[in-house]
């Protein structure tokens, strides 16, 4: 099975998405890389700790840097929801 996203896709995100509510377990967020803030990644939410900040997963955890490595996120840092892919042409479509 091939992973939902692959190095090279390019995504359009929804900024709006999570302005009327937090982002929820399972759900795709855009947030800045915290190693590299001008970077973005794209991450599933695991998780919310006690203190409210989301614990980010790849969906491939043995090819993915996430809060394993750089810790919970706050909401706050959420860019918004990943929703299509448009680049790649062949790969071209809705995400979930």
């Amino acid at each position: 099975m091939r992973p939902l996203l692959e190095p090279g896709d390019l995504l359009l995100v929804d900024p709006d998405a999570y302005r009327g509510r937090p982002p929820r377990p399972s759900d795709l967020v855009a947030v800045p890389d915290p190693r590299e803030p001008s970077r973005w990644l794209v991450k599933r939410v695991a998780g919310i700790d006690e203190d409210g900040r989301l614990e980010l997963r790849g969906d491939d955890p043995a090819q993915s840097t996430d809060s394993r490595a750089f810790g919970p996120v706050d909401p706050a840092a959420v860019i918004g929801r990943p929703w299509a892919r448009y680049w790649p042409p062949a790969r071209l479509g809705r995400i979930r």
